[in-house]
């Protein structure tokens, strides 16, 4: 049990043997909130807010219930308790709490921060699901960063999590990928040619266009267009799909499940329509199939089969839904881009409407990512004349670098990234500052050993030895670590990890600064080898929810 759960529970007790001696009447007490940390050290390593919390329900003033409370608080964890201000409730730990603590990290390892498995919720999150018809841009690559850390973070709380990427590979947008090809194809061959306006216009169709000529030549100039442009939506779409596959995995993403549109079709997609048909939310008007999103509160209606009797992409998302539940998820998340704002309420409509709670499905929108480069904003490609891909991002700045700048905002804030930042190798850039605490924390285990030192039998080590502010400091932030991951996955926050990474790292750095661990007494020496220990497993483990490599040279 962490320190803050034993202090929540000592509270507690507090205000329940007051009432049981008439010092606090009976009443409905709001459960204690878990105490924070002061941002004074002068305040103690705890403090409540208990008796505000209290003070309706016990016609006190907080001072008071304070006052009444802190009779009925003994623990040898504490070493003192103090009221601050209007009530607040401040706890000094004893020593042999704080070591506690380092013990428990060093005696679970690398999986410390790991969470039990005993959640309920069993979570699907769908993120990044970009069209399979040309490159991510920095806008996928943002969700695609914050979507992955989400997923890692889950796990590490404890959630049951499937990871998945919807192909949108049954609508008119490969049917205008595989004509962009077709175009693109005839003219590198001298023909007279011309890329419909509704098709794809950047430079790597004409790379499809031309791998295809390079492995087959003019083989397909022969053939009826309409087979060639069967040919070519395989041969695209497989093409485009292995790009995108590469691309993520490079920057560190990888899905459990890569669904297609196309199996939801015919029977899902009839079945979701039936219900709707059935229950009254679907109407025919010209022609088309209309949803009754305005019951829900929607501006208008929306159309799910176009009058010409082909579904639109609604349609198609409709029965998703049922899909995913089906499969035994009850909490779905999904990313989306800030311009899908209006769909919302489309989606959550249809939910409603084939029975499911709205509640349970979690939209999260990602806003606008601006690249800076000598404080200008840079729009397009050097080489392409397009927007920035992510692949351009990544060799231009690297994976780890554009993960952590992309997992430390949240994804609904604006976002200014900037290129020259992202590639300094100094303390200015953030992700090369906490992997240096890594490397170095690294060094100093090589260099005890060329010193012919040992350590590792933390039962036996006296780290009561360790009394210097900045151990303290660092014990105490890292003790709080399971709290931030249990925290953080509730919020869906993984911007919490990449901000508490960043301040363990300065700890650390402060500690190194500030002690010896090497030429000083030998069980100090180990104490704080130990300490180091701690603080590296805590630091990977919170790069690997990141996604971000720990370097052991830098």
């Amino acid at each position: 049990m962490e320190v803050r759960e034993e202090l929540e529970i000592l509270i507690e007790e507090a205000r329940k043997k007051a009432i049981a001696d008439g010092a606090l009447p009976e009443g409905d007490y709001a459960p204690v909130q878990r105490p924070e940390i002061p941002k004074m050290k002068n305040f103690g390593d705890y403090s409540t807010n208990a008796a505000m919390q209290w003070a309706k329900t016990a016609h006190l003033s907080p001072r008071a219930i304070a006052e009444i409370l802190v009779k009925y608080i003994t623990s040898p964890m504490i070493s003192s308790v103090n009221i601050a201000g209007a009530g607040f409730i401040n706890f000094f730990l004893s020593e042999n709490t704080i070591y506690r603590e380092l013990q428990q990290i060093l005696a679970t390892g690398a999986s410390y921060g790991d969470l039990p498995k005993d959640k309920k919720d069993r979570i699907l999150v769908e993120y990044v699901s970009a069209n399979p018809t040309g490159p991510l841009h920095i806008g996928h690559a943002r969700g695609a960063a914050y979507g992955s850390a989400l997923v890692n973070l889950l796990r590490a709380a404890g959630y049951d999590v499937l990871s998945e990427y919807y192909v949108n590979d049954a609508g008119n947008q490969i049917e205008h990928l595989a004509e962009s090809v077709n175009a693109r194809y005839l003219q590198l061959l001298g023909k007279d040619a011309e890329v419909p306006e509704d098709g794809y216009h950047g430079h790597d169709i004409v790379e499809t266009a031309q791998s295809i000529i390079d492995r087959e030549g003019d083989k397909y100039l022969s053939m009826k267009e309409s087979d060639r442009l069967t040919v070519f939506k395989k041969v695209a779409l497989e093409e485009k799909l292995s790009i995108l596959k590469k691309d993520l995995t490079d920057f560190h993403v990888s899905f459990d499940q890569w669904f297609s549109e196309k199996s939801l079709y015919p029977d899902q997609v009839n079945a979701a329509i039936d219900i709707l048909k059935d229950k009254g939310k679907l109407y025919e008007k010209d022609g088309a199939w209309w949803l009754r999103t305005t019951d829900n509160g929607d501006d208008k209606d929306r159309v799910v089969i176009r009058a010409n009797g082909v579904p639109t992409y609604f349609c198609s998302d409709i029965a998703y839904i049922p899909n995913k539940i089906s499969r035994g998820y009850n909490k779905l998340i999904d990313i989306w881009g800030a311009d899908h704002h209006g769909y919302i309420i489309r989606i959550h409509s249809a939910m409603k409407f084939l029975g499911y709670d709205p509640n349970d499905f979690e939209i999260m929108l990602l806003q606008m990512v601006t690249l800076l480069r000598d404080g200008e904003a840079v729009k397009m490609s050097k080489r392409t004349g397009e927007a920035v891909s992510l692949r351009e991002l990544m060799d231009e700045v690297g994976c780890d670098a554009a993960r952590y700048f992309f997992c430390s905002r949240t994804l609904d804030s604006q976002m200014d990234f900037d290129i020259n930042l992202a590639k300094k190798h100094s303390a200015d850039n953030p992700v090369y500052y906490i992997q240096y605490a890594h490397a170095r924390i690294h060094s100093l285990f090589h260099q005890a050993k060329d010193a012919g030192v040992t350590w590792g039998d933390w039962t036996n080590t006296n780290f009561t030895l360790l009394k210097e502010d900045c151990e303290i400091d660092l014990i105490k932030k890292m003790e709080n670590y399971r709290t931030l991951i249990a925290g953080a996955a509730e919020e869906r926050a993984p911007h919490r990890i990449a901000n508490y990474a960043y301040e363990l790292a300065g700890l650390f750095h402060h500690f190194y600064k500030e002690c010896r661990i090497l030429g000083v007494d030998p069980e100090l020496t180990k104490a704080r080898l130990g300490l180091i220990t701690a603080v590296q497993y805590v630091l990977v483990h919170g790069l690997n929810i990141l996604g971000i490599s720990a370097p052991k040279h830098m």
